[in-house]
């Protein structure tokens, strides 16, 4: 069955436009409440990123749930896998993250996690579904759900996160810089890092509600960059507004992303002995991190661009380690989801076990140039990406590259967008046939 309001990500859009609003997530909550008591009992934690239309949905979602006869644990503004590590520790049944991630303020959304701790089957997801068509009703009073708030949430995290690092671990002498994005990471994160010896330096971690990812954190590098150049820091870590992805910087400003962090853990992992398999990446990912991890004899393997496909390839594979370019990255031998500080802590500890900076550890992978062309269409019958013309044109770009690059196109799930990517060894040539088939794409969009 094909799902009407959930994504790969759960649901997100504009705050007030249908489904991001008050009535629909008191609904939503109930839902979720119904579908899980059909489960045995119902416990459920809420948490949130700091944009301001948390408070609204997090009391219609408590609301929903309560009349449903489940039991909610408020968590506050917490990182998105902090509250998948929560729901699994206290044993609950889901866990409801309100967050948009990376995008502005005037977005909103929610994900929902199983008891476990991973994404909802697709069975629990079209449960959900099926009760929102429901009239809504309310249990008789006496089994109404109670409401409890997890005054120790960010404490506990905390521990966690510090967990994952060997007990002798210092960072002392360490300089970084940590961009909160102004946003769920702000009071936990500064505070690992602490905790385990680095001098850290913060910076957008005064969320007023407004401002989460505003020009700052993972999507905008810049005022990061500068600020590890000017703090002669070591180097830089921007979280996105929820914390499940990370990037960093040099101690010379330049930006190391996702593919460059997976390496570096990889072959950490790779050299200890310690790495279970091979690496999951997704369609996006640079070609110079497979051809870097071929030189290590560590498999790599593609999946559909998106979180929930990286998880499935891992768990299919019986891997550990995967991720996005977008610094998106799973290590799920200490998380069920993708856990920015997590994973930056590992490669913090893949640095010091090597005696190198980032600068110097990063050279260790060649990215091949890459070059992304976004294609606007209007929809309709037309499927541009498996047009004959186009489809004749890639072809003919692959072959002319002869095993120099790639060619990738694919829709964008949230936009009315074709993306033309092309990668390889030459970056002028990387560009021309990029400009060529987006021309061609361009025309049957027309």
């Amino acid at each position: 069955m094909s799902r009407k309001y959930f994504g790969t990500d759960g649901i997100r859009g504009h705050v007030g436009q249908f489904p991001i609003t008050p009535d629909f997530m008191l609904k939503l909550g109930w839902a979720a409440g119904m579908a899980f008591r059909k489960q045995g009992k119902c416990r459920i934690l809420i948490g949130k990123d700091t944009r301001i239309s948390g408070y609204m949905f997090e009391s219609a979602l408590e609301a929903g749930l309560l009349a449903a006869g489940a039991d909610v644990l408020l968590l506050g503004p917490m990182p998105t896998p902090a509250i998948a590590y929560l729901t699994r520790t206290f044993l609950a049944d889901a866990g409801i993250v309100i967050s948009a991630s990376h995008n502005p303020h005037h977005d909103n959304g929610i994900k929902f996690f199983s008891g476990k701790g991973t994404k909802l089957s697709d069975e629990v997801e079209l449960m959900i579904e099926e009760l929102l068509d429901q009239p809504m009703t309310v249990v008789d009073s006496a089994q109404l759900g109670k409401v409890s708030r997890i005054n120790d949430a960010a404490g506990r995290y905390i521990e966690f996160c510090k967990s994952t690092t060997p007990i002798s671990t210092d960072f002392a002498g360490l300089k970084v810089v940590v961009d909160c994005a102004h946003g769920a990471t702000y009071k936990v994160a500064p505070s690992v890092f602490r905790e385990l010896g680095a001098q850290v330096s913060v910076m957008a971690a005064q969320p007023n509600g407004l401002n989460i990812n505003e020009d700052c954190g993972s999507t905008h590098m810049a005022s990061l960059q500068a600020a590890v150049v000017e703090q002669q820091a070591d180097l830089g870590i921007a979280f996105d507004g929820d914390g499940d992805r990370v990037l960093m910087v040099d101690h010379t400003g330049a930006v190391v992303d996702g593919d460059e962090l997976i390496y570096l853990i990889a072959r950490d992992l790779h050299t200890r002995g310690r790495l279970n398999g091979g690496v999951v990446g997704t369609l996006m990912s640079n070609l110079g991190l497979e051809l870097a991890l071929q030189e290590l004899s560590i498999p790599f393997v593609r999946a559909k661009v998106g979180d929930r496909y990286v998880m499935s390839e891992l768990q299919a594979n019986g891997w550990t380690l995967g991720g996005e370019n977008s610094g998106h990255i799973v290590c799920s031998h200490y998380t069920t989801t993708g856990d920015a500080i997590v994973s930056a802590l590992q490669v913090l500890m893949a640095l010091q076990r090597g005696g190198q900076s980032l600068a110097e550890a990063r050279q260790g992978m060649r990215k091949c140039p890459q070059v992304l062309i976004n294609v606007r269409y209007s929809g309709g019958d037309v499927d541009p990406v498996n047009h004959p013309a186009v489809t004749e044109a890639s072809a003919r770009v692959t072959e002319q590259m002869a095993g120099r690059g790639r060619v990738l196109l694919r829709k964008s799930g949230t936009e009315p967008l074709v993306r033309v990517m092309v990668e390889g060894d030459d970056e002028m040539m990387v560009r021309g046939y990029a400009e060529e088939l987006a021309k061609v794409v361009n025309e049957v969009c027309a």
